[in-house]
């Protein structure tokens, strides 16, 4: 039976026929791929044909950023058997952890609070998301600024008509690292947070209603509905966040220079140095690829929870 429906499947006639649905779904579609096929070549020349070509000189010896003598995976031992590899894994490590813990909660929080708005809902949705538009690079000097330990920094300035005791900020190691999250999460929660008001306006309202005839609380409403209407956007912005933190470069190398003694130097910091300061592309490039196996093994990850969780419900 089965060998009839196959051989049915492969005769000339169904072939034929194949054909036939496949090119009118393409006629259909030239529209669609016309508009399409400009953005395709750029992102092959802009994204895949840059990191195919880093990922092929990660197995190269370079001078200067030329190819000279395959190498296999000696540049990956190299850059793994630095004596900074493990310092700078866990400072990525330790920005990942000091994001979730400063910069997580935070646009739950503020998503719900605008969701809960009635009045000047638009004023504080486009306060909260100004902080976005600012360049990167003009945010982390406006920081630095706040937290520069002599007498001409804001933060110290402040402490001093206080009469309180003024801090080293950004020279103190423990606090390099928590104070750059700091800036980070200011400059991004506002984005994060409007896609939270997003997925919290599409709620069903009568879920709500009906806890409110039945007594809940504020609290319970948050625990009970909320949390749960929005957990499948939750683990995804986790996974995002934690990817993007992952990828930090700008910020510390604006604010610190890696330091104080490499402090704050994470791993794509280190490839910028490996490649722009110690001209060693090839290290850069190993350094790089490895980052980028530990980030797809994250994305791996969480396809793995958010099918299970979809198939929960």
């Amino acid at each position: 039976m089965i060998k009839e429906q196959l051989g049915n499947q492969n005769s000339p006639l169904n072939v034929k026929r194949s054909i036939r649905t496949t090119l009118a779904a393409i006629k259909l579609n030239t529209a669609a791929w016309l508009l399409l096929i400009p953005s395709l070549i750029s992102f092959i020349i802009i994204v895949w044909m840059p990191m195919i070509s880093g990922i092929v000189l990660s197995f190269f010896e370079t001078k200067g950023y030329d190819a000279v003598k395959f190498v296999g995976l000696r540049n990956f031992i190299d850059v793994i058997q630095d004596s900074e590899f493990k310092s700078t894994l866990l400072n990525t490590v330790s920005y990942t952890v000091w994001s979730l813990i400063i910069g997580f909660l935070f646009p739950i929080f503020v998503g719900i609070l605008l969701n809960e708005m009635i009045h000047l809902k638009a004023f504080f949705k486009f306060s909260v998301y100004f902080p976005t538009i600012v360049p990167g690079i003009a945010c982390s000097l406006l920081w630095s600024f706040m937290f520069d330990p002599g007498k001409g920094g804001l933060l110290n300035s402040l402490l001093a008509q206080l009469g309180l005791p003024q801090s080293s900020w950004l020279q103190n190691p423990k606090l390099t690292i928590p104070l750059i999250v700091t800036t980070m999460t200011w400059k991004g929660f506002g984005g994060t947070s409007l896609i939270y008001l997003a997925s919290l306006q599409g709620i069903n309202q009568e879920l709500y209603e009906a806890s409110i005839i039945d007594g809940a609380s504020v609290v319970q409403r948050i625990r009970y509905i909320t949390l749960p209407q929005i957990a499948n956007i939750i683990l995804l912005m986790l996974i995002m966040q934690i990817i993007g933190v992952f990828q930090v470069m700008a910020e510390p190398l604006t604010m610190t220079d890696g330091g104080p003694n490499n402090a704050s130097t994470s791993l794509m910091l280190q490839s910028y140095f490996y490649a722009f300061r110690y001209f060693r592309a090839d290290k850069s490039m190993a350094l790089g690829v490895i980052t980028f196996v530990m980030l797809a093994l994250l994305t791996v990850i969480y396809q793995l929870f958010s099918k299970k969780a979809t198939l929960d419900e």
